[in-house]
């Protein structure tokens, strides 16, 4: 992303800026473009599942057609 670090959104922010609760927070239609992230090798996969938006619901997908309905961008994911 080109940041030195980034951080979660606190959660007392997360409705107003994304437009969903915790739990329920997904790529998918959020009030605001951020950038969005999927590790490399989705692609790699027939389908992958992420949240729908409400806590509870979770979307079955083709991984590209999540990269290019959400303009994601590959990359390699890592944690320190």
């Amino acid at each position: 992303s080109g940041n030195k670090r980034v951080e979660l959104i606190a959660v007392k922010e997360l409705l107003g800026l994304t437009g969903y609760i915790r739990g329920g927070c997904s790529p998918i239609g959020m009030k605001k473009k951020f950038p969005t992230f999927i590790h490399n090798t989705a692609p790699l996969y027939p389908f992958i599942y992420v949240s729908g938006g409400v806590r509870g619901l979770q979307i079955k997908i083709e991984p590209q057609k999540l990269i290019d309905c959400c303009e994601m961008t590959g990359c390699e994911l890592v944690s320190k």
